[in-house]
């Protein structure tokens, strides 16, 4: 069973930077992929950020290409989710995801995936 606990949101101004992480425990992540998704007011789920532990391979959705970077850290056993150039649109609750399904890298979830509480990002304007 995977554990995991988000940290890091808040309120920032638009234009701002905010540095979201979660904390893994529970096993071992070596053929896990790890995933941060967003829910905004009255929007579904939507993929954000992708990687794979083993060889810290990347994806992103297009809207924050060029503006999130998504990391992971095996000494910490935290994957970390760096947003800069903030904006509005990007205020939702962020989810921090973990499975073992290949497919998860291209943001697809399956019954198996761990999430953790979700923390609130606020963009204002």
């Amino acid at each position: 069973q995977v554990h995991l606990v988000e940290s890091g949101g808040g309120l920032v101004q638009a234009g701002g930077s905010l540095r979201l992480s979660c904390t893994v425990s529970g096993r071992t992540l070596t053929d896990y992929t790890m995933a941060w998704y967003r829910q905004g007011p009255r929007k579904g789920r939507e993929f954000v950020a992708s990687v794979r532990w083993s060889n810290s391979d990347t994806r992103y959705t297009d809207s924050v290409k060029g503006r999130f970077t998504i990391s992971r850290d095996d000494a910490k056993n935290t994957v970390t989710l760096q947003m800069n150039n903030l904006n509005p649109a990007d205020t939702a609750v962020y989810y921090c995801s973990a499975d073992a399904a290949s497919a998860h890298f291209l943001g697809v979830t399956t019954e198996f995936a761990s999430w953790g509480q979700g923390t609130q990002v606020t963009v204002s304007s």
